[in-house]
């Protein structure tokens, strides 16, 4: 699994290794059951720290895509597999905003406004 930041964005880093993650599942890329790397070794990738990952692992915890145990490690549960079904949702949701010609920032808006 490829986990990305960019260390000049706005966006806490440890908001962006959790965006990493959900954006591998939903591409398909990671699916349930598949570990995450350690935290440790992403820590040392990025050169983050530590507790940055730990951060971000747990707020995936928090939203029920990743189970944590001691001696196992982040495994994805379950619902890495909604996600994954979100992914074909989100494209023809997209095709259709470009076909009524709506902006990425107008569309982001109506589904920020649909989730509340």
């Amino acid at each position: 699994m490829l986990i990305r930041i960019d260390p000049g964005s706005e966006v806490p880093l440890f908001a962006q290794v959790a965006a990493s993650v959900r954006a591998e599942v939903a591409a398909g890329r990671a699916q349930a059951g598949d570990r995450l790397p350690a935290a440790r070794d992403v820590a040392d990738s990025l050169d983050i720290n530590l507790h940055t990952v730990l951060r971000a692992y747990q707020d995936l915890r928090d939203e029920g895509l990743v189970d944590l145990r001691r001696g196992r490690g982040a495994v994805l549960t379950p619902a890495a597999a909604g996600l994954a079904e979100l992914r074909d949702d989100i494209a023809r949701l997209a095709e259709r905003a470009r076909a009524l010609g709506l902006s990425p920032d107008a569309l982001a808006s109506l589904v920020k406004e649909a989730l509340r």
